[in-house]
């Protein structure tokens, strides 16, 4: 798969995530339950860390095309 798709795939992902995390967030808040809300914490570093690459893979696509 060509790596610029990928990432494009990749962010996509991502945003899609980011909407599912939110209402997990709101809940185990709601709920007070710590180890809930440390999963989503945890989840959310890895959504952050996965969005950082794929941003990186994209803007390498960038360097390429010049």
């Amino acid at each position: 798969m060509n790596p610029k798709l990928k990432a494009v795939v990749q962010l996509a992902s991502a945003l899609s995530a980011a909407f599912g995390l939110r209402a997990s967030f709101r809940e185990a808040r709601a709920n007070k339950d710590r180890l809930a809300l440390a999963d989503a914490i945890i989840t959310a570093l890895g959504l952050v860390t996965g969005t950082a690459l794929a941003v990186r893979t994209l803007r390498r696509g960038e360097e390429d095309a010049k």
